[in-house]
């Protein structure tokens, strides 16, 4: 086909041949289709142009023909005008192809070739025409499904384009009307009525009435049509496409019957071609064959513009004469004609084109319609003629329109929409938020007004939930539940293209009205005017922006509600439907691509119970994707959200002609390899800095508020800077700088870009330089100032962020080439928004992003923190606190594998000492031992800092960590090198001992042996033979032993009583000792009981009255350095005993108890056994301990009683004993002959009784070798018993199996259940030791109550692995001797030797067992027994609970003390929590996940006996103050406690409001308790709020999983 200009004139033609033309136009439309690859209808959807891949981003054009339809629409989605134009790239040598053939013919007569109408090598072959670029896009927009024709639609209109009205569809010839793509057009314009008055027009296209001036041709014409119409819009841009357009060709085949539509909309100046908004119809092709299109143009046609020919047709003379009868007015253009514009009737014009000034004609053009344009006025919803196909007759559009329009008709005539639509926002949810806010803001009795405003939350909750669902929400919401996929999608639509449009004409009239307010508040502030007309224009202007808030209404708003509806659903907790599908239908919108509000522009506040339901269904859906976040800054109204549309195609909220509110976030997928680093992009978009709306409400809080929170949750920030305006840089820098400053002080790092918009001349290179520069310094300046005020030592801006001048600053052109409203935008906007893209994915690929769980976790914890005033001091990162968390877990195991294979070879080692093997330890043989196992630990390291998925995280930890592990491998191997060489010292230092005892051994034997020969042939019964062998017993071991001290038994109590009795009387000791108070002096609460005031002070303070010095040294020696809260302790006048004192006396227990530990370990030496001077060395120790502290109480005027040093004697005394009779029962069985001798009678009497009965020699002594394997193996078991079963505890038990903050957990579980207030206070006071008694009392539960068939069947394994090395050492004692022909002492030293690392055997000779020869008899016997041995013994250890704990040699709960109690036991100064900290000697600040109540460690007000109820967090999240000490004059505010001194500053506490329900139920469960114990009251100030009583036991212990 030819184009429209230069069609030749329709022909008659006869059936057949029209059938053959349109089947060869289907074919080649179908070729079309194929060579852009479009080859399936419907095929194309939003989210396949939205994806991001390697491409999308390219600077180049399509390489093939196949991609020019993708590049259309990214550069039409980027709003680049030139998408229209896509020259193909192809990388072939065609053009080096003809070169060659050129100089191969150099021969060839040049002149002919010059004119030869063929090209040399061209014959024979035909050139695939060019694809014409209407093709292209008509192609897309035939492809494309009804949401990408919207947004085609809107894009095009954007870029100041014809659209697309009336559409002959290429494979049906239905002529469409796509109306429904039409909806999201809107335009602004000026229009001036006849009295000269301006008015302005921000409407949507589908619903204007406007004049309409519809243009044909009937038959060929030589003149561009559309050229000649783009003068009449705008003579700079080509708004309809025409020959002359780049890329323009001969052949097309998809424009030919379209009628395209712009319109014209003027600015309000007397350069306007029309005084009001026109709308231009433009037929393309001949009218005379599109007979349709023309009609139902013309008709609808405020003016008809026809061309005509020279020559004229039959069909086109009915058509003019037509036109001519109709009352529309016609302008006639006759191509072949010169004359000028004439009237030739009333609205009748005629006007020749032939060799005129094109700008003449213009000008005439436009005068002609401008007296025509009559009263008559075109609407796009009116145009639904018959024969043309209506789009939204659809029928999900319909069902999905009807549903809308019903929420229209509810909304039309309610001057209080918001109100009465949507009750759980507005008033209820303002008040909300600024008492959630108050919570930081605390003061006075701190937990009952948290309390007081926790209840006023719940209350505003329980309004918001009673309201419930409005009938416009419950509309809503059954349609999105009852809608299909489809339909629901048109619903979304509809909703939010009705609400714009009911808004549209409020908003126009306010936002003039705000203007012409605004411009006067500002002329006033000018004139330095401060009267009362300045306050009255401002509280004007106010007004104006509350009804701009009122009237702005639109889909966030109503997804707005339901996000207050589950909240309040949740916080009531009435279990609705809401809980899950509100948030489901939220996700399923924010995956299809729509925004979705994160942060309330009304309230200015995060709703974070609805954010994370969101969040997690969109996990759910989805899965936990990898995101890259980019947020966006800037002042407002400088093309933020405008820019992010035209980078990513975006819809963020600029309909309606709104500014953006709050801030939105969008998904935006990615493919091919970018999806390598993350699946999706996240933009956040926000509103402006210093936003008009917020004038008077807002101050720089907000902005810093905003900016902190998306410069936070970003990977990477644009910074939108507008114009080259210097106050404006400079607000946008300093709010940015203070911004990234508090990032780094927190530990995040995002990266920045900056973005310099509306820049004049680009292309000057020296500027660009100089502007940077400029930025440069900018920077650098507002960097210092903002150092000054977050309290940093940053000097220039690379101090706090890596940034590079050079790359990471770009420079915008303006947006528009030229004037609105009619100017498109530029194109070079475009591709800078382009190269910035490029910018951004690049950027991207070098970041690991986040997952969209972390990304949910990174919102609580911004927002939380910026609820405090101090954003660095309130900021807890939850994501590196639960991956340190992991590390912890992960540390334990790992050290729990050091400690493990240590055990082994602590076992293996003593045995060899045992034997005999070993005189000394070396360093060097056990570190060769460990190699594997730490060579194991540390691979299993650096794969997880190496591996894992927050390596970048844990980069930070990992020097110290590797450190740490080496720390611990260390003190393992010099542990046990020590325990071990003291063991063989232990066994050097009673060799002499052990040598008897052989030697005794060996006398036994032979007597045994003796007696029962003597005996043999009596035959005597089993009964007799006892008897007889019982009594020579005794007499054999008086014999052997007559010569020898006994150990004698001791009765370590009355030591302790025979000694205490020497200073104290007998009878107060007595009584003390049955009062039993001694056992928990440690941990009182209140020792009042044991002091008095003493004489000498009394008198002094007397002396004082008359003399103020001598008064005030009186007072400074009554008080004591204390830590206290605000107002808390007594009047330093006062005499009474302070808290200072209580917890100074409680420390001197607490140190004199560690010292008698000191003591006791100093004598726990098996080699000196127990004396009586130990417990006097003790008592001594106390009572100086105890005499040296009193001396510094009396010169405070107190002094102890007598019954302090009693109790505190028996206290320690008490544990003294207990350990120092278990030390001397191990001397004992050590060292006294006769003890050990006595434990070894059954084993002889089998010697004996063996030779009775007349077993051979070798029977004999296998069995008796046997009995003393028995008790070798049993031993061995034990031990390796102990170890296995501390590790399936570690690894399975529920309180064992983690770190030390799951540990105490259960522990708080268990004393829950137990509700004994003693051990809260053991707990509280002494930690380590109630951490080790809990450990050992769950050992012993689990030993009792097991059954764990794993690990009973490991002990069974155990223990036939015992048995079996002593039978493979039997067999291979029996091989050695038999093959070098030995006797049974080389047996013995073969059988020892192989035992020397399984069992202790130290037999290596046997008296009197020369005649034994026969080894493998021996040997028969050996194995018999040890099977009789597997038997007995497997019975013992069927059970866990048969096993005595004294036969462990290294007790289970030893091994699990020592391995869980080596971390940091640093206390809270407020509230006594302990620093969960697994390392000992960690880095960095103590902290805990949750503190409790300072009432806990007995605090209170000073000047009363209240004690105080406040958790740490609220305290220094409030306006108190505390003094640092008792006898500080200077109080210091909570939130600067760090300034308290070093036990204050080594902590962090943050300012979260965190609580702990647990601690709230103990506090009124042990209410009375904790008075009594501390002697005070909770009144006054520290009264327990009433709702604390509403948490019980179930919710106390349920809170426990929130701290783990």
């Amino acid at each position: 086909m030819l184009q429209e200009e230069e069609h030749s004139s329709e022909t008659a033609e006869d059936p057949s041949k029209k059938k053959e033309e349109a089947i060869n136009n289907q074919r080649e439309v179908k070729e079309l289709f194929n060579r852009l690859n479009l080859r399936n209808c419907d095929q194309l959807s939003t989210s396949d142009v939205l994806k991001i891949d390697g491409c999308s981003c390219q600077p180049q054009g399509p390489k093939v023909e196949g991609e020019i339809a993708q590049t259309f629409l990214n550069l039409l989605f980027m709003t680049n005008y030139r998408a229209r134009y896509i020259p193909i790239k192809e990388e072939n040598n065609e053009l080096c192809q003809k070169k060659d053939e050129y100089r191969q013919n150099q021969n060839r007569d040049l002149f002919a070739t010059f004119f030869d109408k063929k090209n040399i090598g061209d014959e024979g072959v035909k050139e695939q025409p060019r694809i014409h670029p209407m093709d292209v896009q008509m192609a897309v927009f035939h492809c494309a499904d009804p949401f990408l024709r919207q947004s085609l639609l809107t894009k095009l209109s954007m870029c100041q384009y014809a659209l697309p009205l009336l559409v002959p569809n290429p494979f049906t010839t239905e002529i469409e009307f796509p109306l429904w793509a039409f909806r999201q057009v809107w335009k602004s314009w000026k229009s001036t009525d006849a009295s000269g008055t301006v008015t302005t027009h921000n409407e949507p296209m589908y619903g204007v009435e406007t004049p309409m001036v519809s243009v044909f041709r009937l038959g060929p014409v030589s003149t561009s049509k559309s050229q000649l119409l783009n003068s009449l819009i705008n003579e700079r841009h080509s708004t309809f496409f025409h020959r002359n357009c780049p890329g323009s060709s001969r052949t097309r085949l998809l424009m030919d019957g379209v009628v395209e539509i712009a319109w014209y909309c003027p600015s309000g100046k007397d350069t306007d071609h029309f005084p009001e908004c026109v709308a231009i119809c433009n037929l393309h092709g001949d009218g005379e064959t599109c007979r349709m299109q023309q009609t139902v143009s013309s008709e609808m046609a405020s003016v008809n513009v026809a061309f005509l020919p020279s020559s004229k047709t039959g069909t086109s003379m009915s058509i003019v004469k037509e036109l001519l009868s109709s009352p529309t007015p016609l302008i006639c253009l006759l191509t072949e004609d010169d004359s000028p514009l004439e009237e030739v009737g009333k609205g009748k014009f005629k006007m020749g084109l032939r060799d005129r000034n094109q700008s003449d004609i213009v000008q005439e053009l436009k005068k002609a319609i401008n007296e025509s344009l009559s009263l008559r006025k075109f609407s796009l919803e009116n145009l639904k003629q018959q024969g043309v196909k209506v789009d939204e007759n659809d029928g999900d559009c319909t069902k999905g329109k009807g549903v809308a329009l019903q929420i229209k008709d509810l909304l039309e005539g309610n001057s209080a929409v918001k109100e009465t639509f949507l009750p759980c926002q507005g008033k209820q949810w303002h008040d909300w938020c600024q008492k959630n806010k108050d919570l930081f803001r605390l003061h006075g009795n701190l937990e009952k007004q948290k309390s007081q405003i926790k209840k006023d939350m719940g209350e505003i909750r329980s309004r918001q939930q009673k309201a419930g669902c409005s009938e416009l929400m419950k509309l809503f919401l059954d349609a999105v539940d009852s809608l299909p996929s489809l339909s629901r999608r048109y619903f979304f639509k509809w909703t939010s293209i009705l609400m714009d449009s009911c808004t549209s004409d409020e908003l126009v009239k306010l936002h003039h009205q705000y203007d012409e307010k605004w411009t006067k508040v500002l002329d006033l502030k000018k004139k330095h005017d401060k009267s009362e007309q300045l306050k009255k224009e401002q509280a004007e202007l106010e007004n104006i922006s509350d009804q701009l808030n009122a009237a702005t209404f639109g889909l966030e708003h109503i997804l707005r509600e339901m996000g207050q509806i589950y909240e309040a659903d949740m916080s009531v907790k009435s279990g609705g439907w809401n809980q899950t599908t509100l948030p489901a239908m939220a996700a399923e919108l924010m995956i299809s691509g729509h925004p979705l509000e994160l942060m309330d522009g009304d309230a200015a506040h995060v709703p974070l119970i609805w954010i994370r339901a969101v969040l997690d269904e969109v996990i759910k859906k989805v899965g936990n994707k990898r995101i890259f976040v980019l947020s966006i800054l800037g002042i407002q109204s400088t093309g933020k959200s405008t820019m992010l549309n035209a980078m990513f195609g975006l819809e963020f909220a600029v309909s309606a002609r709104r500014c953006t509110r709050g801030a939105f976030m969008q998904l935006v997928s990615v493919t091919g390899e970018i999806k390598a680093q993350f699946d999706y992009i996240l933009v956040v978009d926000t509103e402006g800095l210093r936003a008009l709306e917020l004038a008077g409400k807002a101050t720089i809080h907000h902005d810093n508020e905003l900016a902190t929170f998306v410069m936070g949750l970003g990977n990477m920030t644009l910074i939108n800077i507008f114009g080259e305006n210097p106050a404006e840089m400079q607000d946008i820098l300093q709010i940015a700088v203070q911004a990234f400053l508090r990032m780094k002080k927190v530990r995040l790092s995002p990266s920045c870009v900056f973005v310099h918009q509306n820049v004049g001349d680009i292309t000057a290179r020296e500027k660009n330089l100089e502007g940077k520069r400029r930025l440069q310094d900018k920077l650098d300046e507002m960097t210092k100032l903002a150092a000054k005020e977050e309290d940093c030592d940053a000097k220039c801006f690379s101090d706090v962020i890596t940034f590079d001048i050079q790359k990471d600053v770009k420079y915008f052109a303006q947006l528009w080439e030229g004037s609105p409203p009619m100017a498109p935008p530029n194109p070079c906007y475009s591709e800078n928004v382009q190269d910035l893209k490029k910018t951004i994915l690049s950027k991207a690929s070098e970041s690991k992003g986040m997952k969209l769980s972390e990304f949910k976790t990174s919102i609580s914890d911004l927002w939380n923190a910026l609820l405090n005033e101090n954003f660095v001091f309130s900021f807890k990162n939850t994501l590196e606190i639960a991956v340190y968390r992991k590390l912890e877990t992960e540390f334990v195991n790992w050290t729990w594998s050091l400690r493990k294979a240590m055990l082994h070879i602590e076992n293996k080692l003593h045995n060899r000492i045992e034997n005999d093997i070993l005189n000394t330890i070396e360093e060097r043989f056990i570190l060769a031992e460990m190699r594997t196992t730490y060579e194991e630990v540390k691979k299993k390291m650096a794969q997880y800092f190496d591996e894992h998925t927050d390596k970048e995280m844990l980069v930070q930890w990992r020097g110290r960590f590797e450190s740490k592990i080496c720390d611990v491998h260390s003190d393992l191997v010099k542990e046990t090198q020590k325990k071990l060489n003291d063991l063989i010292q232990q066994k050097k230092t009673r060799k002499k001992v052990d040598e008897r005892k052989a030697e005794y051994e060996n006398t036994l034997f032979k007597k045994s042996k003796d007696l029962a020969l003597s005996l043999k042939q009596l035959e005597k019964s089993e009964e007799a033979l006892k008897k007889e062998f019982n009594e020579m017993w005794e007499g054999w071991l008086r014999e052997l032993t007559s010569d020898v001290p006994r150990v004698k038994d001791c009765n370590i109590l009355e030591d302790v009583m025979s000694i205490l009795s020497e200073g104290h009387e007998e009878s107060v000791l007595n009584d003390r000792f049955e009062q039993a108070d001694y056992k928990v002096i440690t941990c009182r609460g209140d020792y009042s009981r044991y002091l008095m005031p003493i004489e000498p002070a009394c008198q002094e303070a007397k002396q004082a009255n008359n003399n103020p010095n001598l008064l005030t040294k009186v007072r400074n020696t009554c008080t004591t350095v204390i830590e206290t809260l605000t107002g808390l302790f007594k009047p330093k006048e006062t005499l009474d005993f302070t808290y200072q004192h209580q917890e100074s006396v409680k420390y001197l227990t607490q140190n004199i108890h560690r010292q008698a530990e000191e003591i006791i370990a100093k004598y726990s030496d098996l080699t000196l056994g127990y004396n009586k001077y130990y417990i006097q060395e003790i008592a001594d120790s106390v009572r100086h301990s105890v005499s040296e502290y009193e001396q510094k109480m009396m010169q405070k005027g107190f002094a102890f009683k007598k019954m302090f040093t009693v109790d505190l004697l028996l206290f320690v005394c008490d544990v003294t004993r207990k350990q120092f009779s278990e030390l001397h029962k191990q001397f004992q069985k050590a060292n006294d002959a006769l003890t050990y001798l006595g434990e070894q009678r059954d084993q002889y009497y089998m010697v004996f009784k063996g030779f009775c009965q007349g077993a051979q020699s070798c029977a004999v002594l296998g069995n008796f070798i046997c009995s003393k394997l028995e008790l070798s193996i049993r031993q061995a078991v034990y031990d390796q018993t102990a170890i296995d079963l501390a590790s399936e505890m570690q690894s399975n038990f529920p309180a064992l199996n983690g770190n030390r903050l799951n540990l105490e957990r259960h522990i708080l579980l268990s004393l829950a259940e137990e509700e004994n207030f003693n051990k809260f206070m053991n707990y509280i006071h002494n930690p380590k030791e109630h951490f080790k008694s809990f450990i050992t009392e769950q050992v012993k539960k689990y030993m009792a109550a097991a059954k764990s068939p794993k690990l009973l069947s490991i002990i069974q394994g155990n223990l036939k692995q015992k048995t079996k090395c002593a039978s493979v050492a039997a067999q291979t004692a029996t091989e050695e001797v038999k093959k070098n022909r030995g006797n049974v002492n080389m047996w013995l030293s073969h059988f020892s030797d192989e035992l020397k690392d399984e069992l202790k055997f130290v037999e290596r000779s046997c008296v009197d067992a020369s005649e034994i020869t026969d080894f493998d008899f021996l040997q028969e016997v050996i194995c018999k027994g040890l099977d009789e041995i597997l038997q007995q013994l497997g019975k013992r250890f069927s059970q866990l609970s048969l096993l005595p704990a004294e036969q462990f040699w290294r007790r289970p709960d030893e091994i699990l003390i020592e391995h869980f109690c080596k971390c940091c036991w640093v206390q809270c100064p407020f509230c006594k929590a302990i620093c969960t900290n697994t390392l000992e000697d960690h880095d960095g600040n103590h902290s805990v996940p949750f503190h409790r109540t300072s009432g806990l460690n007995g605090w209170h007000f000073r000047g009363t006996t209240n004690l105080c109820v406040d958790f740490c967090t609220t305290a220094v999240a409030s306006n108190g103050v505390f003094y640092p000490s008792h006898e500080s004059e200077e109080s210091i505010p909570y939130k600067e406690y760090k300034r308290a001194g070093r036990k204050y500053d080594s902590w962090s506490i943050t300012p979260d409001n965190s609580e702990l329900p647990y601690w709230k139920w103990f506090m009124c469960r042990f209410k009375d308790d904790l008075e009594k114990y501390y002697k005070k009251k909770f009144q006054g100030r520290g009264e327990i709020p009433k709702e604390w009583s509403k948490c019980t036991k179930e919710q106390a212990k349920e809170s426990l999983d929130m701290g783990t």
